[in-house]
């Protein structure tokens, strides 16, 4: 009789360190499950970012491209405008020398229609 309640003992005690086993292991699945989510989560969130900052490079790289565009439109501005000032400033210059030869016949011509009137007297 003795080794029955004994028995009846150890078989509760069992089934209930089974029990607690079984709450253990669906304890365990469940924070498995939760981990598996958060590191789904946590691994989408740096997918995201990571697309994000590909992104605003790829938008960076585009204003860079349009930028150094207009500076290579702007150097060439510059360049044609230097060249047609540097073409006007040559004319300028043309004309100021056409200008005093001008000047510096007729005050020769004059010169010499003077001498002719004092040489006529």
């Amino acid at each position: 009789m003795s080794a029955e309640p004994i028995d009846e003992s150890l078989e509760s005690r069992i089934r209930e360190a089974e029990r607690r086993l079984e709450e253990a292991a669906t304890l365990a699945a469940e924070a498995e499950k939760r981990a598996e989510a958060e590191i789904k989560a946590l691994e989408a969130d740096l997918e995201r970012e990571r697309e994000e900052k590909e992104q605003a490079l790829a938008t960076a790289e585009e204003r860079l491209s349009e930028i150094e565009s207009q500076v290579e439109g702007a150097e060439r501005r510059v360049e044609q405008a230097e060249r047609r000032a540097n073409v006007a400033e040559q004319t300028v210059a043309d004309e100021l020398a056409r200008a005093r030869e001008s000047a510096a016949s007729w005050l020769r011509e004059q010169l010499d229609s003077i001498r002719r009137e004092a040489e006529g007297r």
